[in-house]
C-alpha cells in the first residue's frame, strides 16, 4: 500500500488549466484516428503488403495500452505534470519520425512512439483531482475523459481534408505541431501536483503487464489476418492468460505494486472497469460503420456516395456532442451521482444504436445518429473517472485511471476485431473487391447494442454511493485533495470536528485547518465553512496536532489525541500557538 505525501507547495491553478489539459487529451486522441482516411492506401504508400501495413495502426494501439497504466503510476510517484510533458514530447518525436519516412519499419517505430502519449489522459484526470475545487472537478474530469472521443471524432474530417488535398506526411507534421503547442501551454499554465505516492516503481510488474497486454492484444488485432483458430492466435491467447495470472500473483506480493489489485477488486472499481470495456466497444462501432456507409457508391443501392471529407464531417458531431455534454454531466452527477449518470448515458447509447438501425438512408440521418450516440457516450465516458476517483486513494489516482483508460482501449480493440470480422464475412465480392453490405452494418449495430446492454447490467451492479452525514451537515469548500483524504479516512475511523473562532469569539470562515501526525506529516486538511465549522477524519488512532490559520488572525497549533470516536475540538485563534515538533 502507498501513502500520500505533499512534499512541495502547490501553485494555485489558473482558470486555463482545464482547457489546456483537455486540449492535450484531444491532441493525444487524434493519434488514434490520424491515419483512418488513408488506411486503404497504406500498402501503396509504404510499398508493402496489406497485412504488413496494418502494423502501422496496431503498433500505436499496443504502445498506448502498455504506456497508459505505467505512466499513470510514474505520475503518482514522480509528478503527473512531469510525466504528461514527457508523454507529449515522445509523441512529438514519433510524429516527426513518421513525417520524414515512407519506410515501413521506421513508420512503425514512429507510430509506436505516438501511441506512448495515451498515458496523458489519465495523468490529466489525476492533475485535475489534485488541484481543482470540488465544485469544478466533475465537469473538468468529464471533459478530460471525453477528450478521447472528441479528438477521434474531430480528427476524421481534418485528416481527410489534409489527405485529400496535400501530401499524407502533412498529417504527421500537423500532429507534431499540435503536440508542441500542448507542451508549451502545459509548461506555462499547468502547475505540478503536490501529491506524491510513497514507494518505488515496480519495474518487474511493468514488464509483466506489458508482456501480458501485448500477448493479449496482438491476436485480438491480427486474428482476422492469422485466422481465429490458427495455432499462432490460440497460442498467444493462452500465453497472455498465463503471463497475466503470474503477473497478478506477483503484484499481490509486492509492497508497492504497479497496480493495486486489491483496490482494483473492489466492486466499485471492478464493475466500472468492466463497464468501460463495453462502452469502448460501443464507441468504436459507429466510427467503423458510418464512414464506410457514407463513402460507398450509390450504385450499391444503399451506399450514400459521399466524399471522404463529407463523411468525416457527418461523423464529427459525435466528438462535438461528447465535448458539450461535460457541463450537462456535471449537473446530472451532482444531483444523482456518477452511477446514475453512467446508466443514463448507456440508455441513450442504446437508443442511438436502436434508432440508427432505421436511419441509414441519407447523410442527414447519420448526423442524427452521431449526435445521439455522442451524447450517450459523452455521459458514459464522463462518469467513468468520477467512479474510479471516488473509489481509490488519491495516491493511486493516476495508476487507477490509467487502468480504466486501458479497459476502454481493450474495448475498442475488441470492437475493431469483431466488427472487422463481421463486415468481412458479410461482404459481397464485386470484381474481386469485398464490398460491405447493409446486413453487415446492421449486425454491427446490433452487436453494439448487446455490448451496451451488458454495460448496463454491470453499471446496475455498482454499489450505491452513500454520502457521509457529516459532509451533509457542513458544506466545506475543500479541495479535491482534501476531499480524497476525508473519504479515505472515513473507511477507517471517525475524526475531529468543531469550529474555528476568532479573538471576539465569532466564527472564522475560510480558515485552513491542517491535521499533523506524530512524524510531522500532513495527515489531512479542511477549510472552515461560513459558520467556522470544520471536519477532519483521521487515518489511525493516536496523537495529532491541529494547526489552524486564517487571514488576519494569528496561527494556532493545538495537540489532540484520537481514540476511535468522533471528538469535538474548538480552535480559538486568539490563543497563543504551540510549537509543533515532528
Amino acid at each position: 500500500m502507498t501513502d500520500t505525501t505533499t512534499d512541495q507547495p502547490a501553485r494555485r491553478p489558473s482558470g486555463a488549466v482545464v482547457p489546456v489539459l483537455a486540449f492535450a487529451g484531444i491532441v493525444v486522441a487524434v493519434m488514434q484516428t490520424l491515419l483512418v482516411p488513408v488506411i486503404k492506401d497504406l500498402p501503396q504508400l509504404l510499398d508493402t503488403a496489406p497485412s504488413n501495413a496494418t502494423w502501422v495502426l496496431t503498433s500505436t494501439l499496443l504502445s498506448g495500452a502498455v504506456a497508459t497504466p505505467i505512466m499513470g503510476r510514474l505520475g503518482d510517484l514522480y509528478g503527473k505534470r512531469r510525466m504528461l510533458i514527457l508523454s507529449l514530447a515522445v509523441m512529438v518525436v514519433g510524429a516527426l519520425v513518421s513525417a520524414l519516412t515512407s519506410q515501413l519499419l521506421t513508420m512503425i517505430v514512429g507510430r509506436t512512439l505516438q501511441g506512448f502519449a495515451m498515458g496523458a489522459i489519465p495523468l490529466g484526470i489525476g492533475l485535475m483531482r489534485d488541484m481543482l475545487p470540488r465544485e469544478k472537478l466533475g465537469s473538468a474530469m468529464a471533459l478530460m475523459s471525453s477528450s478521447i472521443g472528441v479528438g477521434g471524432g474531430l480528427a476524421l474530417p481534418a485528416a481527410a481534408l489534409v489527405a485529400q488535398h496535400s501530401n499524407w506526411h502533412a498529417l504527421f507534421y500537423g500532429a507534431a505541431g499540435l503536440g508542441a503547442v500542448a507542451i508549451v501551454l502545459t509548461l506555462l499554465v499547468v502547475p505540478e501536483s503536490p501529491m506524491r505516492a510513497e514507494g518505488s516503481f515496480d519495474l518487474l510488474g511493468a514488464i509483466g503487464l506489458s508482456t501480458g497486454l501485448v500477448l493479449l492484444l496482438l491476436p485480438i488485432t491480427k486474428g482476422s489476418d492469422w485466422g481465429w483458430s490458427s495455432g499462432t492466435t490460440l497460442g498467444l491467447f493462452a500465453a497472455s492468460v498465463a503471463v497475466l495470472l503470474l503477473w497478478g500473483l506477483f503484484e499481490l506480493r509486492v509492497q508497492a505494486p504497479l497496480v493495486d489489485l486489491r483496490t482494483t477488486a473492489r466492486p466499485a472499481v471492478l464493475f466500472t472497469n468492466l463497464a468501460s470495456i463495453m462502452v469502448g466497444v460501443a464507441f468504436y462501432v459507429v466510427s467503423l460503420v458510418l464512414p464506410q456507409l457514407l463513402q460507398l457508391p450509390k450504385a450499391t443501392g444503399y451506399g450514400l456516395g459521399q466524399s471522404m471529407v463529407v463523411a468525416g464531417l457527418c461523423v464529427a458531431p459525435l466528438g462535438l456532442t461528447m465535448m458539450f455534454t461535460a457541463p450537462v454531466y456535471a449537473r446530472l452527477s451532482a444531483k444523482y451521482g456518477p452511477k446514475t449518470t453512467l446508466i443514463i448515458g448507456l440508455l441513450i447509447i442504446a437508443l442511438g444504436y436502436g434508432g440508427g438501425l432505421g436511419l441509414m438512408d441519407a447523410a442527414w440521418q447519420t448526423i442524427v445518429t452521431s449526435v445521439v450516440l455522442g451524447a450517450g457516450i459523452g455521459l458514459a465516458y464522463s462518469s467513468l473517472p468520477a467512479l474510479i476517483v471516488g473509489a481509490v486513494p488519491a495516491s493511486e489516482t493516476g495508476a487507477a485511471n490509467g487502468l480504466n483508460t486501458l479497459m476502454r482501449s481493450i474495448g475498442t480493440s475488441v470492437s475493431s476485431a469483431v466488427i472487422g470480422m463481421v463486415l468481412a464475412n458479410t461482404a459481397d465480392n464485386v470484381g474481386g473487391i469485398a464490398v460491405p453490405t447493409m446486413h453487415g452494418f446492421r449486425v454491427s449495430f446490433l452487436i453494439a447494442t448487446a455490448a451496451v446492454a451488458a454495460g448496463l447490467l454491470l453499471a446496475l451492479c455498482l454499489p450505491k454511493a452513500g454520502r457521509p452525514a457529516r459532509q451533509q451537515h457542513t458544506q466545506l469548500r475543500a479541495s479535491s485533495e482534501e476531499d480524497a483524504s476525508l473519504e479515505r479516512a472515513e473507511e477507517v475511523l471517525r475524526g475531529f470536528r468543531g469550529r474555528v473562532l476568532g479573538a471576539d469569539g465569532s466564527p472564522v470562515a475560510r480558515a485552513k485547518v491542517t491535521l499533523i501526525d506524530r512524524r510531522g506529516r500532513q495527515a489531512g486538511a479542511a477549510v472552515s465553512d461560513e459558520d467556522g465549522g470544520y471536519v477532519l477524519a483521521v487515518p489511525a488512532e493516536g496523537a495529532y496536532v491541529l494547526a489552524a490559520k486564517a487571514s488576519g488572525h494569528g496561527p494556532l497549533a493545538s495537540s489532540a489525541t484520537h481514540s476511535g470516536e468522533e471528538r469535538a475540538v474548538e480552535l480559538d485563534l486568539s490563543l497563543p500557538g504551540e510549537t509543533v515538533h515532528a
